[in-house]
């Protein structure tokens, strides 16, 4: 079993208050979960209104298939015209860690 680990921070576009935050985060994160069956959620700078933390996990039996759809997952992000991706992190974790 493998676990993949990302996250994202994000700078956002024209936002001045956490609603319109908000209106950008949600649909990214349904999109994630849906398209890709990932747990996706905002995790991070809840507080600030043009900066966002998105973190998502998969677990699977493959590391090539983990690795795919986290790949996917990035490249969806870093398409999307309303956010500037600043940085991601990933880990991937095996049975042995």
């Amino acid at each position: 079993m493998y676990v993949g680990t990302l996250s994202f921070d994000l700078l956002l576009g024209d936002v001045h208050s956490l609603k319109e935050k908000r209106s950008v985060i949600r649909p990214i994160v349904a999109e994630l979960q849906r398209k890709y069956a990932v747990s996706a959620a905002e995790t991070g700078n809840q507080e600030l209104h043009r900066r966002a933390e998105i973190g998502l996990a998969m677990v699977s039996g493959d590391t090539g298939h983990l690795t795919d759809v986290l790949d996917r997952c990035e490249h969806l992000i870093a398409a999307r015209p309303e956010v500037e991706l600043l940085s991601v992190r990933r880990r991937l974790h095996g049975d042995e860690d």
